[in-house]
């Protein structure tokens, strides 16, 4: 399925081929249809996926948000949390503090639900962007007959060839497999699992989040502006496990197994008493999400004229809660040094490459650290917590600590300044591509 029909100019070899229409492949697009290219996103859903969780916008990732155009629609879309609270097994708040602090934010930080960006950046591209919604890649090929490109081939749709190919296709990446290698080889699992999905809000939250935590688990209700619905959230510590993430039968049934016997009356220690609603809505969600808090490390992120970006590259796991800005950031930097570099794509690479990595690994220690803290290991860990964080409000010093708390998410959110590449004015759509020789080429 196409927004719009195939383009002749989508057969030239000046042409990009993303796979993943989530936020990084989109955000490039956005980026290289501006500088001139022809560009090509295949997704393997069969529509835009609106669904997911409350991601956070940061440090550099406001700044590439802002030079995109797209940061007046991030703030009207926000989800304007403003409390977060810890509640007992019966639901009594016993803790409570402002949103924002949960959140780690500061300043022009902002919070919006993926699915919203996702729609966002859509938006945006849609109209100079080939979509093929339904399909997915098959094959990656170097082409060998002295042009330069790469040859594809679909599940669906009929092979092409492109000048480049990239992998924005997250975690599980089709891309980085065909190009790279098993999966695998690249996995560090943080020693914990998520899932995230829709649920009724018979809580009745407005714009708040409530934590509950047990040893080795940690259970979250929320609901932001302008959602009826609310939203689940389950972590539990576990050794990596082996299963279908594919799936949604086999996840449920991990899901179960972790929490099993948590808010059960009968339990002797009982838990929150809304995790077996909770389970159930996960069962009845169309946007159930479920997947390993894992690292993705690489020695490089390109191959040839095939390169990875966002989660496909770098995944710095939901601990980090980095993994959405740092896709609108690596896209901006890959796209500004591709029409930088003109004739020269692995140039571009091994600079694209020079300008993330310390961005990169300041983000995957900040999820290596929160991984281990977002659960407790003893109910005296936990009780300990939520005596800190009941004295807070009360701390003369409090503005502070809570300084203090962002300060490692703030430096990893900034850890990178972003080079002014010159952007030129947006193409006049009604009068079609622009003339080849103002166009990046990849000619051999």
């Amino acid at each position: 399925m196409s927004d719009t029909g195939p383009s002749p100019r989508s057969t030239t070899p000046r042409t990009v081929l993303i796979s993943g229409a989530s936020i990084a492949g989109p955000a490039l697009a956005h980026w290289l249809h501006r500088y001139g290219f022809a560009v090509t996103v295949v997704e393997r859903a069969p529509a835009l996926r609106t669904g997911g969780y409350k991601v956070d916008i940061r440090g550099a990732a406001i700044e590439a948000a802002e030079r995109m155009g797209i940061l007046e629609d991030i703030q009207r879309a926000s989800t304007d949390m403003r409390t977060g609270a810890y509640v007992n097994d019966d639901g009594k708040r016993i803790a409570t503090l402002p949103a924002d602090i949960f959140g780690a934010r500061a300043g022009r930080d902002d919070e919006i639900m993926r699915g919203d960006l996702a729609r966002i950046l859509h938006e945006r591209t849609r109209a100079d962007v080939e979509y093929l919604f339904g399909d997915s890649i098959t094959s990656i090929t170097p082409v060998t007959d002295g042009t330069a490109g790469v040859d594809v081939t679909f599940e669906h749709a009929a092979p092409r060839r492109f000048g480049l190919v990239v992998g924005a296709d997250g975690l599980h990446s089709t891309v980085r497999r065909l190009a790279f290698g098993p999966e695998e080889q690249f996995v560090r699992h943080l020693g914990a699992y998520i899932s995230a999905f829709s649920m009724p809000n018979e809580l009745g939250l407005d714009r708040e989040e409530l934590y509950h935590a047990l040893p080795g688990r940690l259970i979250c209700a929320y609901s932001s502006a302008g959602d009826p619905a609310a939203k689940g959230l389950l972590v539990f510590r576990s050794p990596r496990l082996r299963y279908d993430h594919r799936d949604p039968r086999q996840q449920l049934a991990l899901l179960d197994a972790a929490f099993e016997g948590v808010g059960v009356e009968a339990a002797p220690a009982r838990g929150w008493g809304q995790v077996p609603r909770m389970l159930e809505a996960a069962r009845e969600a169309g946007d159930f999400y479920f997947d390993g808090m894992q690292l993705i490390e690489m020695d490089r992120w390109s191959h040839g004229r095939v390169v990875l970006l966002g989660d496909a590259a770098h995944c710095p796991s939901p601990a980090s809660g980095q993994g959405t800005g740092m896709a609108l950031v690596g896209a901006y930097v890959l796209a500004g040094e591709l029409a930088a570099a003109g004739r020269a794509p692995e140039e571009a690479f091994g600079r694209y490459e020079t300008e993330m990595r310390g961005y990169v690994a300041v983000n995957h220690a900040l999820a290596r650290k929160f991984a281990r803290e977002m659960t407790a290991d003893t109910r005296r860990q936990i009780r300990f917590r939520h005596l800190m964080m009941r004295l807070l409000p009360c701390m003369p010093w409090k503005n502070l600590i809570a300084k203090k708390i962002a300060e490692d998410v703030q430096r990893a959110a900034q850890a990178i300044t972003l080079k002014d590449y010159p952007v030129p004015e947006v193409p006049n759509r009604a009068a079609g591509p622009a003339p080849d020789a103002a166009r990046p080429t990849y000619a051999a």
